[in-house]
Order: structure tokens, then sequence, then C-alpha cells
């Protein structure tokens, strides 16, 4: 992969997800997460849920525009990154407050609403490559943009062992073609384990692909797959879409895989980078 490639293909993953992101916020205004951020940062007073949403959706947008500028003017990639680290960052920081961890289930490390926080773990690395990576070894640069892909593969790939995320996920794998026989053949707690095992496997072959580098394909395409599959169910859940606010919440919490097919489209482009012509 060259790196003109590369760039368009991020900036495309980017700016897609952006773009619908900022729609759907501006649409949908008053939003329970984000009144959560609000109460962490104690702005509940300072500022509406309304206002907040105007705030967030302004700064996608600005994050799709600036992502189509960059491709061909690298000059609107500082601001980039700027604008994907304070995105990034702000929502992350919320990880820290108890609401995100489910309490009957013993809270941290049993994930709740902060599954879609973590999420955000893709667009900071991908704001840290954009600041840093001429200051960066190759090694860290790969490591970095593994990381995100990892955590989420490990933490919500470990949840689906728990019969919380079992039943949540439920509706969701009935109605992908794709996932729907698994019911006919396993129980929705076995379904769910199956999941599971498969996305640890994802992601230990991405981490042995550092040393070995024959399990890189493998490790991506399995890691793809998983993030290619969610998008489905933008088209194949009801909820997922909404006529009012073109994505509901769950769809936004879909959309956001988007990030982390960025983090593995620049990770083989980087294990890749001696063969090409920079």
């Amino acid at each position: 992969m060259k790196e003109s490639s590369n760039k368009v293909i991020v900036g495309a993953l980017l700016g897609v997800s952006g773009l619908l992101m900022a729609i759907s916020t501006l649409l949908i205004g008053q939003d329970v997460s984000l009144q959560r951020v609000l109460d962490f940062y104690l702005l509940d007073g300072v500022m509406s849920s309304h206002y907040a949403s105007l705030l967030a959706g302004f700064a996608f947008l600005a994050m799709a525009t600036l992502t189509m500028l960059s491709i061909k003017t690298p000059k609107y990639q500082g601001v980039l990154s700027a604008f994907l680290l304070v995105i990034s960052i702000v929502p992350l920081l919320t990880l820290l407050d108890s609401s995100r961890w489910i309490a009957d289930l013993g809270g941290f490390p049993a994930i709740g609403s902060g599954q879609g926080i973590i999420k955000y773990a893709a667009l900071l690395a991908l704001a840290i490559h954009f600041l840093y990576a001429e200051k960066m070894t190759l090694r860290q640069q790969q490591v970095l943009q593994l990381f995100p892909v990892v955590l989420v593969l490990l933490w919500i790939g470990g949840m689906k062992f728990t019969l919380h995320e079992a039943q949540g996920i439920e509706d969701l794998v009935r109605s992908s073609p794709l996932m729907n026989w698994m019911y006919s053949i396993w129980s929705v707690q076995t379904a769910s384990n199956v999941i599971g095992v498969y996305d640890l496997v994802a992601l230990s072959l991405l981490i042995l692909s550092l040393q070995f580098k024959r399990l890189l394909l493998p490790g991506i395409a399995m890691a793809g797959a998983v993030m290619l599959t969610t998008q489905t169910f933008l088209f194949t859940w009801p909820a997922a879409l909404s006529s009012d606010t073109v994505l509901s919440s769950g769809g936004q919490f879909l959309i956001k895989d988007l990030w982390f097919i960025a983090n593995l489209v620049l990770y083989y482009y980087l294990n890749n980078r001696d063969e090409n012509t920079l």
C-alpha cells in the first residue's frame, strides 16, 4: 500500500464517520451520553446538553472537513490533529467516572456505557501519529495503531463471556444474515462466548504479528471482519438508523468502528513501509 492510498483510505474513513456523527449529533440534540460528560466535568450548571450537542456536532463536522482537506494539503493536518485530540481525550477521561462501569458486575473492569467511550482511543492514536510520527520509531508507530484495536477486542470481546453482554448483543446478532445462524446452533450465551473467543484470537494474532510478519494479514483480516460486520448492523438492525437523526445513538456506537479500520489500514501500511516509495 502506497502512502497516497493510505491517506485516502484513512481520510475517507474519518471523513464519512465524522460527517455522519456530526449530522446525527446535531439532530439528536439533548443526549444522555453528552449529559454524562457535562456532569463529569462539572459543567451541567454552565452549559445545557443542547449546547453541548451543538459543540460536539460542529467538532465532528470540523473533523470531517479537515480530514478531507488534509488528504491533499498537509498544512491542515496539524489542525486536524488538534481536533482529534480534543474529540478523543474529552470523552476518554470520563472513563474515570463510575457511571461507565456496570455496578451489578462489580464495576471496573465490567464496562457498560464506557464501551462507546473506549472507541475514542482509535482517534487518539491517529492524532498522536499525525503529530509525532517523525519523532517515533517505526515499531512505536506500529504499537500505537495496534493498541486501540487490541484494547477494544480485549475489553468488549472479554465482556462477551458475561450474560449481560450476551443479552445486549442478541438483537444485533438476530438481525444479521451473517450471524443469526449462530442461535440455531448455540444458546445466546454460547454464541456470545464464540464471538468472544474469535475476538481474543484476532487480537492475539495482531500482537504476534509484531514479531511474526506472516501473521499480519490473518490478524488484520480477522480484526477487520469484526469491524466490517459491525457496519452491516447499520442496515440490518432497525434501531441503528433514524428518519429524524440519520444515526441513532446505537448507530453512532456502530459507526465508530470505522476508526479502528483506519488504525488497521495504517498498521498495515507501517508494516510494509520499507517496501513502499515514500
